[in-house]
Formats: C-alpha cells, structure tokens, sequence
C-alpha cells in the first residue's frame, strides 16, 4: 500500500492526531519508514517509532501460543508507550486491521476510547491491479493464510484469498492446473503483478518476491488461487 492510497478520511483523521506511534524493528525498517513517509504528506504529526517486541517465528508446535505471547508483549510496550505521552495517538495500519492484523486485538487490551478509519484493503488493490472479480458468479471466496493454505486445499476449497506469505514457501505443489493472481508490496515502487497457471508462473513468482524485496526492502504477497474447470 503506498501514499497515494489515504483515503480523504484517513488523511483527515491523520491531520486530527496529536502523535502517530508505530512498532517498528529498528530505525533501518524500510516499513517504519514507508510509515514516516505517509505522516509527512498528511499533516506531518510526531511520528514516534517503538521497538517491537522479538517473536517466534520458527514455525512454532503451538502456533496460537506463541502469537499470544507476542501480543502480550506488545501490549505491555504500547502501554508504556501511551501513557508517555497525553493527547490522541494515530496508528497505521498497513493492510487492513480486519484481515489477520493484530492492531484491535491489542488495543482492546487497553482502556483507551478507539476510532477505527478505513483505507484501502490489499485484496482489494490485487482485485484492482489485475482487473478481476475475486469470485465467480454466485460463488464464495475462502479468506486464509500461506500456512492454512495446504489444509484448505484438502478440505475442498477452490477458490482461495492467500494472505501472510512473507516467511512461508509458496507451496503450491501439485496445484500446477490452478489459476493464480499474484501481487507483492502493491502500490509501492516495488510492486510486482504475476498472474497465470500455476505451473507455468511459480519461478516467475519467486524471482518477482525476490526483485520486491530488492527495491522497497521488504515484501508482503497475496494472491488469488483458483481451481480451474475440467
């Protein structure tokens, strides 16, 4: 998601803000800094950066536990971070909160009084970038992750949104029939649009993750995988 997608609200909400607080990994976070970037063009408030804490990120047995676990950290640094400092704190969110993001989860573990301004959703930029419905006629669309990707395949599903795919193979054996449309740090300087038969574009896919990452420093893909008619 880059600048150009603040909504009119969001900008406005931005302006409001007394300060603007983000986790971050260190003052070299290509995202702290795409972060920094948005503050400036609207309004320019305090920008202040946090370190987030450390998280498991080795494929833990107990995956819920361990994501627990760093959300009570962050919880105990944001509520440091709050009560430094008065007036009305702005968050970005980069994605959408309501799709596997963690922001409100946290928030609600404070008492604090909280506004929530849509933006412009990744599935809806991919949908947009390759100029597609995200399902068929009269047919869902099944919301999961890189690593749920396997188990919803089995279980039936054919029409798939895959989402959180940083740390994780695309692992798209035996799906080579299928249809993908994928896209990675969309609307930034490194977005990078892939679409076609599984088999056919999966190296193309890896090298284009790779050419994201090289450009903006970081990479965050989705993409749409649907199974193909007989």
């Amino acid at each position: 998601m880059g600048p150009q997608h603040v909504t009119a609200e969001a900008a406005e909400a931005l302006r409001s803000v007394d300060w603007v607080l983000a986790f971050g990994k260190g003052e070299d976070d290509a995202l702290l800094r795409a972060r920094a970037d948005v503050c400036r063009l609207y309004g320019d408030p305090p920008f202040v950066h946090i370190p987030d804490p450390p998280r498991d990120r080795a494929d833990p047995a107990d995956y819920p536990a361990a994501v627990r676990t760093w959300h009570s950290a962050r919880v105990a640094v944001l509520r440091s971070a709050i009560d430094e400092r008065p007036g009305v704190v702005g968050m970005l969110v980069w994605g959408d909160p309501s799709l596997y993001d963690s922001t409100l989860r946290l928030l609600d573990e404070l008492d604090v009084e909280v506004d929530v301004t849509p933006g412009i959703s990744a599935p809806q930029l991919l949908a947009a970038r390759h100029r597609i419905v995200l399902h068929e006629i009269g047919e869902p669309v099944h919301v999961t992750t890189g690593r749920r990707l396997r188990e919803a395949v089995s279980a039936g599903q054919g029409n798939l949104l895959v989402m959180l795919n940083r740390d994780l193979d695309l692992d798209l054996a035996g799906l080579e029939d299928w249809q993908i449309w994928w896209g990675a740090n969309l609307g930034a300087p490194g977005e990078r649009l892939v679409s076609g038969r599984v088999g056919e574009v999966r190296a193309e896919i890896e090298t284009a993750r790779e050419q994201a990452r090289a450009v903006d420093g970081w990479m965050m893909d989705l993409f749409l995988l649907r199974r193909t008619s007989a």
